[in-house]
């Protein structure tokens, strides 16, 4: 897919610290701006590779920003010291949010004591620094729900990402003031056509959208590429289906979820 114009997109979450990215990392970022990706929030999924992001955050700026924070899927490794390690990430200039945290009960590579315990105190963290929190749900909705409307008038703001769920759990999060991130799934013609019908229902303000490279990849991309691997210059097919589903222009759609990503992320 070429460029469309003049369209400038934000990538809100890409893992560009993923090792699949080592060996051409340059023309990755090289294709993403031909692609008319004018910015890239590189997620942080543990204190690793948090800081991994802000270091290529802090040598690509203003291209590149980053998230600290340790997935649901790290919470086992989440002690005390943890927190002071992000408190120090979140102070370098690059960092614009904290997650990826939250609940991962479909995988549960945690235990769900301990994802519970971590996405608190990274909940508790953002409401002290006042940043936005960058938010992992994935069959977890109703324990998710309860922590975040514990904290929701603490904090600064929060994305729910690469959002997946049914009408009901986007109700609930648009009830909260959340904002929604939409990913390559719903390119997915097997598990994401009710994407589709519910993308209509996130005003403009919410919605945001995001590759969660090196996953995700839009099966919309024809031919696929040999390694299957998903990357910040193909955000524009995620943005197709998300303004056909619209019913606009995807040139519209792209300028309204730019201008709330900077808002968000304060960019």
């Amino acid at each position: 897919m070429e460029p469309q114009g003049k369209l400038e997109l934000v990538d809100i979450g890409a893992n560009l610290t993923h090792g699949s990215f080592r060996q051409d990392f340059e023309q990755v970022i090289q294709r993403a701006q031909a692609a008319g990706i004018a910015t890239i929030v590189v997620t942080g999924a543990s204190v690793e590779s948090s800081e991994a992001a802000v270091t290529l955050a802090a040598e690509r700026a203003p291209t590149l920003y980053a998230t600290a924070g340790v997935h649901p899927h790290e919470a086992k490794s989440f002690t005390h010291s943890t927190v002071g390690e992000l408190r120090a990430l979140a102070s370098h200039p690059a960092v614009r949010a904290l997650g990826e945290c939250g609940l991962d009960f479909h995988r549960n590579l945690s235990p769900r004591d301990a994802q519970l315990s971590a996405f608190e105190a990274q909940l508790e963290l953002a409401t002290r620094l006042q940043l936005p929190v960058f938010v992992h749900d994935r069959e977890a909705h109703r324990d998710l729900l309860a922590l975040l409307k514990r904290y929701r008038d603490r904090l600064a703001d929060a994305v729910v990402h690469c959002f997946t769920g049914e009408r009901h759990e986007l109700a609930a999060y648009l009830d909260l003031d959340l904002h929604i991130g939409i990913t390559g799934w719903i390119c997915d013609e097997r598990r994401g056509l009710h994407l589709r019908e519910l993308v209509r229902e996130i005003p403009p303000g919410r919605l945001m959208v995001e590759t969660d490279a090196p996953y995700l990849l839009p099966r919309t991309i024809k031919p696929a590429p040999s390694d299957r691997r998903n990357e910040p210059a193909y955000l524009p097919y995620v943005l197709e289906v998300v303004a056909q589903s619209i019913g606009k222009p995807a040139a519209e759609v792209a300028a309204e979820t730019t201008c709330t990503a900077r808002a968000f992320f304060r960019i």
